[in-house]
């Protein structure tokens, strides 16, 4: 099961390298106006809300995650998943804020956004590969960003994925405005 999702990582990881590995620093940084992210911002995204994903899970493994009173009702565990998956999804029809926790730097993006994100994306796939009782065992989880949002550890994971497709593709709309 894990491989799925490690495989869209490597995916993920590999598509970013192809396109954008040979840019340099302050085309990383370019963005075409003050509302838009930077290809370097959307990397860092990736990496700050990955991130805050971890001690939650690492927590979970251990058996110290504490679930809110939401997370007993099955009902909205799948439809909070449901709905938090449907947002994030690739096509970005519809744009959306980010919680102020997930926000990239405001500041330039240094040199080191290739290494520190392949760290990222290696340090989840491993995270993943040790959740595979918790996953058997259909494990909840609250978001990083509200305890109120429940969904299941494997919602968790196409939600991940998912999203680091989205922000893939919004980079890629910066570099065609780029190019233009």
């Amino acid at each position: 099961m894990q491989e799925r999702w490690t495989h869209q990582i490597d995916k993920v990881t590999n598509d970013f390298k192809q396109a954008f590995g040979a840019l340099t620093i302050t085309e990383l940084n370019w963005k075409p106006n003050p509302n838009t992210w930077s290809i370097g911002q959307n990397l860092d995204h990736l990496i700050v809300i990955n991130g805050t994903y971890h001690p939650v899970i690492k927590a979970l493994i251990k058996d110290t995650y504490k679930l809110p009173f939401l997370a007993k009702f099955d009902f909205v565990v799948s439809f909070l998943g449901r709905t938090v998956l449907k947002s994030v999804q690739p096509d970005r029809k519809k744009r959306m804020k980010t919680f102020p926790i997930w926000e990239p730097t405001k500041s330039e993006i240094k040199e080191d956004i290739w290494e520190r994100f392949e760290k990222n994306q290696s340090e989840l796939k491993t995270l993943i590969q040790s959740c595979s009782d918790l996953l058997d065992k259909g494990a909840i989880i609250s978001s990083p960003a509200n305890k109120n949002i429940v969904y299941r550890l494997e919602t968790t994971f196409d939600i991940i994925v998912v999203h680091e497709r989205r922000h893939f593709e919004q980079s890629m709309e910066v570099k065609r405005v780029r190019i233009k």
